[in-house]
């Protein structure tokens, strides 16, 4: 027997934002997270639970959001079709030139470059999340410049990052590295499914410490899209595996959080380039300094 948490939004991106909290915020975490549309432009999300959440730390993690929500529902529900049902309720997602689609709407993007088929299931990463989005948005930026030759996906899930990487650097090698074996079983699988498997390596490893991602080192590029401690005890590896003038793209942060990880960074070597914000989510771009940047002039101040 499954349980499943049902919230209804006003509109698309309070929806992301609750999708992301009820990911990385609420105990226990959701085996999967659906968002679909209901009557625009409200929205339903929908939270997928082997053991029955309670409501009061839900309503509790919510009420930061100040958003127009019905009162949250939890109901049994028979656990044999749940996946394929919240497949069939994903609808695409557009980010930057990327857009992000399931199976279902493999016929409509089939002629897409950009397009990447993502489903839902045991990984982290369909870019309905705002930090999934966001950091899609970064590597649109980043790629009407000069381009990376060696790029990490830290935290890769899906490997949604990864191939999206991979699409818009057609010189670059990517090391998609997860620590969770699930997460990379079904990240190899997508990057079979979007044939990216020429230039997409995935690792089953935690942070740098593998000989294959220390042997890949130093980058142009990593893409993390975790959690705000592991990326602040991350500052000094990510320091060491990111050329001088590398890039740095973090998310996976509350908007609050932010200015502490800044800090972090800024002392570990790094100068903020652009900073970007939807839903109460936060994505940073960051460079190495020390030596001239080939990227800089992404951002400026008043971009940050």
């Amino acid at each position: 027997m499954l349980f499943k948490l049902r919230i209804s939004v006003p509109d698309l991106d309070t929806g992301r934002s609750i999708a992301g909290l009820l990911n990385e915020a609420v105990v226990p975490e959701p085996l999967a997270v659906t968002l679909f549309e209901s009557n625009p432009p409200a929205h339903i999300v929908e939270a997928y639970y082997d053991i029955e959440p309670p409501l009061s730390a839900v309503v509790q993690a919510l009420e930061g959001l100040r958003a127009n929500l019905a009162t949250p529902t939890v109901e049994s529900v028979p656990d044999e079709n749940w996946v394929a049902l919240s497949q069939a309720a994903l609808p695409p997602i557009a980010a930057g030139r990327f857009i992000v689609h399931g199976s279902h709407d493999r016929a409509r993007f089939a002629m897409h470059r950009t397009a990447i088929e993502i489903e839902a299931g045991e990984a982290f990463g369909t870019g309905h999340n705002a930090t999934t989005a966001l950091c899609l948005e970064a590597i649109d930026r980043l790629a009407r410049r000069s381009g990376p030759r060696r790029i990490v996906d830290l935290g890769c899930g899906t490997a949604v990052l990864a191939i999206a990487a991979a699409r818009v650097f057609p010189a670059a090698r990517v090391l998609a590295v997860d620590n969770d074996p699930i997460a990379t079983a079904v990240a190899r699988a997508n990057v079979r499914l979007n044939r990216a498997a020429a230039r997409v390596r995935v690792l089953t490893a935690s942070g740098f410490d593998h000989a294959v991602s220390r042997a890949f080192l130093p980058v142009d590029l990593v893409l993390a899209n975790i959690l705000p401690r592991p990326l602040i005890a991350l500052a000094p590896a990510m320091r060491r595996a990111l050329r001088p003038g590398g890039i740095a793209v973090l998310s996976g942060l509350l908007d609050h959080q932010a200015r502490q990880l800044c800090a972090t960074y800024a002392a570990a070597g790094f100068h903020l380039l652009h900073r970007a914000t939807r839903s109460g989510w936060t994505a940073l771009t960051l460079v190495r300094q020390r030596r001239p940047s080939p990227w800089r002039g992404e951002g400026d101040a008043s971009a940050v």
